[in-house]
């Protein structure tokens, strides 16, 4: 359940909707605001078909005042059977086009400021992607990761699926998602706080409750590690892990937001929700 003070709109998050699943189909059908006035921040993976990805986001902007959106490894997917032949940079700008056509905002777009209790925030959707930097207990390098990954048989679907075109590589497109986006970070307003949102978490923290550890280099980048103190972050949100928690770095509020897959959160005694952001509930 979300508490808030019954006047005012709410800023509110969710992520990993993952539609193809009907189960979760359903549940982005029964979403709602609190109030028209309410915005909705969207943290990536909502699914892996354009038109699955129009039809949530289309769905969502009808409801609330404004959406929000920055991709997760899901959508940069180009899977088999996709008829469209986009891969890597052509795929995502696809997809910032997708969201314009349907009144979604996104990282390349100028960041909005959230004016409603809890604010005013800069509103900062992040595009990052990982670099493998989050790596297992002993392997000192990338190559040392990716072989304890296919020993163990636990190795993230984006090694077939999620092309790095024109990058040579997934890692270089990070670096360069990493340059941008700090210098945009960089020249805002340094009296204003920010609301980070990034389908990875920005610290590696979070990834330690993983049951396959391993995974982890497939969650982030190192290289964010103190972006929630330079950039004034108020709340960071992310996905990604399926492991919806509140948690706290350097004082600052971590929320992830992830839906799943049913089989995920089936289990849980708590049906999936809408997770304030702004204004804080405690």
């Amino acid at each position: 359940m979300i508490t808030t003070p019954e006047n005012g709109p709410r800023l509110l998050a969710i992520s990993d909707l993952h539609v193809a699943y009907p189960e979760n189909r359903k549940l982005v059908e029964e979403l709602r605001p609190h109030s028209g006035d309410d915005w909705l921040l969207v943290a990536g993976d909502v699914g892996e078909n354009l038109d699955d990805i129009e039809w949530a986001l289309d769905t969502l902007r009808r409801r609330f005042a404004t959406v929000v959106w920055t991709p997760g490894n899901h959508e940069l997917w180009t899977p088999r059977g996709d008829t469209t032949g986009l891969r890597g940079e052509d795929r995502y700008r696809r997809l910032v086009e997708l969201c314009r056509g349907v009144d979604v905002l996104t990282p390349e777009d100028p960041y909005p400021i959230w004016e409603g209790p809890g604010g005013p925030a800069v509103i900062a959707p992040l595009f990052l992607l990982y670099d493998y930097t989050f790596r297992p207990e002993g392997a000192a390098t990338q190559e040392a990761a990716l072989a304890q990954a296919y020993a163990e048989g636990i190795v993230c679907t984006d090694e077939i699926f999620l092309h790095p075109d024109p990058y040579p590589n997934r890692e270089s497109w990070c670096r360069a998602r990493l340059a941008a986006t700090e210098r945009r970070l960089a020249e805002l307003d340094p009296e204003l706080p920010t609301v980070l949102v990034n389908h990875y978490p920005l610290v590696r923290e979070p990834t330690r409750v993983l049951r396959f550890p391993v995974f982890a280099q497939w969650c982030g980048t190192v290289h964010t590690a103190d972006w929630h103190v330079r950039f004034r972050a108020a709340v960071a949100v992310y996905g990604h892990l399926h492991i919806p928690r509140t948690t706290y770095y350097d004082g600052v509020r971590f929320e992830e937001v992830s839906v799943g897959y049913p089989r995920e959160w089936q289990k849980r005694p708590v049906k999936p929700a809408l997770r304030q952001i702004l204004p804080a509930t405690s």
